[in-house]
This record gives structure tokens, C-alpha cells and sequence, in this order.
């Protein structure tokens, strides 16, 4: 007989499906994969009605599995919590977070392995108009009731889809029979028009009557401070304040300035931090020549990682992880790096994209601290390794919880340079310059969403406290404006992981083996920081 706890668990999982149908199929949860999202009013409202009963009844069971349950009540709350704040309204271009962007950006990725498949993806090609129309609708109304975004995002999200739409072949994956005709039929008759239209929305009736650089932040809409403060509960899964993430944010800066003084001294001969950072930013023999040297120095790095992960980790994910340049059409928006884990069934490996727009201004020096985060040991093998665990109900492998996931790729690149994986002090610099930029993260994140910072507040901060490029600076910038509460997350977690690990090495003293509290970390899926406390505590005795 199947628990309550798994019963709700699998009753969430669809609700996570039908609020996020391609995500869902790229996870592999079942059911949706011939879907777009209903982005309306009255579409959220059922949603809403679904998620909080399941959480009303997750907090109340009398079920022996609280992990699972705990996972139910976060991920529930996050539907609440994301739904509530109305973020569909006024989040236009960051193809990570804009739903009208990340179908563009990630659809064309997907590679459908069979006849049902291949219908699957050209139905979703005919949903285009009826979602694009609903969205539209539904940002007009944000628009009218003063839930406005960012002027500048709308015009981001005008040259993305210009960019998009001035592609040949949007779609390029290989169908098989008629469907390869059906498709080129669709894209003329149904995608293009249906895009033309939300295009000519936004540049008719949103662009021009957004929020300034200098209001950039939620806190400008209504209620925007506390839809802020769940929102950074919800990706932090802890009860920190947004002033309390905000002096934490500094408080780690400040900490970091004696390793740039001993790592600066041995490369540049340079011991002020300051000066460490102006050469790690000015030196132009720290950028890339090229894309394809930047996409081979990312491929050496994760071989090398996966080659001495057996002496780290009791098991080692099963799936490949490749190295790919991030899509042309997504490049000039998107992030510098990101991963996509493997396909559920073994069609997919784990890709790690790694972002090749304007290659010689980005730095180098980053490269192998990004692919040991976002590649081996750091996503790949949290979302690799939590597919394989069978045993679990399907919502406790691929739940979304940023805190987990972002805190432990951020706990790998420290434990990269345990494990001696850096191939020098350079690239270790480039290890302490991303611990600076998840730290400001807390400051920026909240000085913009909670202090009514200016965009240009943020811009300075980061040119000031982090060696990021210009080119990332403005788009790091503009997707903090675009997802309150999600970089909060990072140095949260790792911080977090890393208490657990001091806990359970004094805890158990000569008897720690790191293997095995890897495995704890691993071995039940990702998990909230507070149920995952629980679940070391038990392990440590």
C-alpha cells in the first residue's frame, strides 16, 4: 500500500507538471510532455487551489516518512509562494526565468526519442498562440493593476525573440516520417505569427511603460517587501531576513580578502585585495582567445574531476556529462554557465553549457570553478546521482530546491581544490573571485528587492567587490532584477552544507570519512537545509 507521504508526493508532482511542462519533461515527469503552461489568471488560480491542498494536508499527516513530507511542504509552498507574488507578470527576458523566454531557449533543445514523442513536440508547437495570447493577457492586466516590470527588460525581451525569430530553422531537431514537414508548417503558420504578436505587445503596450533602472526591485510593487521575504524563504528554504542575508552577504566578502592577498602575492606579487581584483579584471592575458579554447579548458577540467571522484564518492553518477557552447540565439542574455541534467530514460546526458557570447572580454581564470560547480562534482552529480535513487517516490529526485542544489555545486569548488583538482594558483583566484560574487549576490539581491537599490547601485557594487566583466556585470544585474530571492540561495546553501560537515566531523571524530557524508548529502535527493540537518544529525548519531 502506498504511503500517504508518497501519495502526496506524487499528487505534488503533477501539480509541478502541469505549472512547469517542459521542465517536466526534461526531468522526466510524466504526463505533460505535450504542454504548455497556462499561464492566466484562472489557470494559476487552479494551481493554487491544488498545491495549497496538498500542503494542507502534507502539514498535518501522520506519516513515519517526515523526510518526505518535508520535501512536499517546500516544494508546495514554492508554488504558493511563487504564484502569490506574480512573478509571470512581470518577468519578461531572462531566459532562465522569463516563461516566455525559456521555451524559446530550451525547447529547441530537447530531442524527442520516439513516434509519441515527435507528436508530443509538434503539439506543443501548435500551443503556441493559445500560450503566447494568454501571457500577453496576462501582463496586460499586471500591466493596468501597476504590477509593471523593468523598462530595459522589455526591450531585452524584444531583441531576444528578434533574434529568435530571424532563425532559419528555430526548431532543428531531426523528425522522423511527415513530422519534419508538419513542423516547418507549424513554425511558418503558428509559431512565427503567434511570437510576432507577443512581440508587437511588448513594444506597442509594455515598452515605454515600465519600471526605471532607478526601481528596479519588487519592493516598488505592492506588497512587494513581503512577497520579497517569502521569496527569499522559499529559495533559501531557512528563515533568514533579507537584512539578515544582506550582512551575511558582507560579512563573507570580507572574509575573502586575505585569500586574494596570499593567492594575489603568489601570482601577481600584488597583497592588496583591491589591486588583486583591478589586475584579475584589466589583465587581458587572463581572456580567451576563442570559444573553442574556452570550451577545451572546460572539458579538461570536468575529465579531470571525474577521473579522481572515486576517491571522494562512494558512487559516481552513471550518466555522461558533456561540454557544449550555450545556443547562439540565448547567448547575449543568458548566463555565463548552466546545466541541464540527463534524460530520465538515458537519451540525454548531463550537458554543461558554457556561454561563448562575446568569448575575449570574459574571463578565464573562472573556468574551472564554473565547470566543477555546475558540471563534476557539482550539479551533474547531484542531479545524476538523485535519478538513480529508484527507491524514492519521484518527486524526492528531481524537486527543484535551489538552496540544495546551488549550495552544493557552491560547496564543490571549495571541495575542488581539496581534492586538487585546480591546475594552479590562477585558476585558484578564480575560486575566491566566484566565492566574492556569490557572497555579493546576498548584498545585491537584497539591496535591489528589499533597500530599494538603483540597478546602477548594484552595477558599482559588483564592479567594486567581484572581478566580473562588464559583459557579465550587466547581465548578472539584469537577472537579480528578473529573479527576486533565487541568487540568495547559493552561498546560503554551501554555507549550510558546510556547518553539517563540521557538526558531523566532531561529532564523530576519527570515524568521518568524507565519502560517506557525501553520500549522506546525496543519498536521499535534494533536499530543504532544515530537513536535510535532520537527516545528517540522524547519520552522525
Amino acid at each position: 500500500m502506498t504511503s500517504e507521504a508518497i501519495a502526496l508526493a506524487d499528487e505534488l508532482l503533477d501539480v509541478l507538471g502541469t505549472w512547469m511542462p517542459l521542465e517536466a519533461t526534461f526531468v522526466g515527469i510524466p504526463g505533460h510532455d505535450a504542454e504548455l503552461p497556462d499561464p492566466s489568471e484562472a489557470g494559476h488560480e487552479r494551481l493554487r487551489a491544488r498545491a495549497a491542498g496538498v500542503l494542507a494536508r502534507a502539514r498535518t499527516s501522520a506519516d513515519d516518512d517526515r523526510v518526505t513530507l518535508g520535501v512536499v511542504v517546500q516544494q508546495a509552498e514554492v508554488v504558493l509562494t511563487q504564484l502569490d507574488a506574480r512573478v509571470v507578470e512581470f518577468t519578461l527576458a531572462d531566459p532562465m526565468f522569463a516563461t516566455a523566454m525559456s521555451h524559446l531557449a530550451f525547447l529547441p533543445q530537447l530531442t524527442p526519442s520516439g513516434e509519441q514523442a515527435e507528436e508530443d513536440f509538434l503539439a506543443r508547437l501548435a500551443a503556441f498562440p493559445a500560450f503566447y495570447d494568454a501571457l500577453a493577457q496576462r501582463q496586460r492586466d499586471g500591466l493596468h493593476a501597476g504590477r509593471t516590470p523593468v523598462d530595459r527588460m522589455a526591450h531585452n525581451a524584444i531583441g531576444f525573440l528578434d533574434r529568435f525569430l530571424a532563425q532559419e530553422t528555430p526548431f532543428p531537431q531531426p523528425l522522423t516520417g511527415d513530422r519534419g514537414e508538419r513542423r516547418d508548417r507549424l513554425v511558418t503558420e503558428v509559431v512565427r505569427p503567434a511570437l510576432t504578436r507577443y512581440r508587437e505587445f511588448l513594444a506597442t503596450e509594455v515598452a515605454g511603460h515600465g519600471r526605471p533602472d532607478d526601481r528596479p526591485g519588487i519592493c516598488w510593487l505592492e506588497n512587494g517587501e513581503a512577497h520579497y521575504a517569502a521569496l527569499a524563504r522559499s529559495h533559501t528554504t531557512t528563515d533568514r531576513t533579507p537584512a539578515e542575508l544582506h550582512q551575511l552577504g558582507l560579512d563573507v566578502l570580507a572574509g575573502l580578502e586575505a585569500e586574494y592577498a596570499e593567492i594575489g602575492g603568489h601570482v601577481f606579487g600584488l597583497t592588496d585585495p583591491a589591486a588583486v581584483r583591478r589586475r584579475l579584471r584589466t589583465d587581458e592575458s587572463l581572456r580567451w582567445r576563442d570559444a573553442e579554447e574556452m570550451l577545451e579548458t572546460a572539458r579538461a577540467a570536468v575529465a579531470r574531476a571525474t577521473a579522481a571522484a572515486p576517491g571522494w564518492f562512494p558512487r559516481v553518477p552513471d550518466a555522461e556529462c558533456v561540454v557544449r557552447a550555450v545556443p547562439e540565439a540565448d547567448a547575449p542574455v543568458a548566463a555565463p554557465a548552466y546545466y541541464m541534467p540527463p534524460a530520465l530514460d538515458g537519451s540525454r546526458p548531463g550537458v554543461y553549457y558554457t556561454n561563448t557570447h562575446e568569448v575575449r572580454t570574459r574571463d578565464r581564470f573562472i573556468a574551472e570553478t564554473v565547470a566543477f560547480h555546475e558540471a563534476v562534482p557539482g550539479h551533474h552529480f547531484a542531479d545524476s546521482l538523485a535519478q538513480e535513487l529508484t527507491g524514492l517516490p519521484q518527486l524526492r529526485r528531481i524537486a527543484l530546491i535551489t538552496a540544495y542544489s546551488e549550495g552544493w555545486a557552491l560547496y564543490t569548488e571549495r571541495l575542488a581544490d581539496e581534492m586538487g583538482l585546480f591546475s594552479g594558483d590562477v585558476m585558484r583566484l578564480g575560486m575566491v573571485a566566484e566565492d566574492s560574487v556569490r557572497a555579493a549576490r546576498l548584498v545585491v539581491d537584497t539591496g535591489l528587492h528589499a533597500l530599494r537599490w538603483t540597478r546602477e547601485q548594484c552595477v558599482e557594487f559588483l564592479r567594486a567587490h567581484t572581478v566580473l566583466s562588464e559583459v557579465e556585470v550587466q547581465s548578472e544585474t539584469d537577472r537579480y532584477i528578473e529573479s527576486p530571492g533565487q541568487a540568495l540561495a547559493y552561498m546560503t546553501g554551501r554555507l549550510e552544507i558546510l556547518r553539517l560537515r563540521r557538526f558531523a566531523e566532531e561529532k564523530l571524530g576519527d570515524s568521518f570519512d568524507i565519502k560517506d557524508f557525501h553520500d549522506v548529502v546525496l543519498g536521499g535527493g535534494p533536499l530543504p537545509l532544515k530537513v536535510l540537518e535532520d537527516v545528517v544529525r540522524a547519520w552522525a548519531g
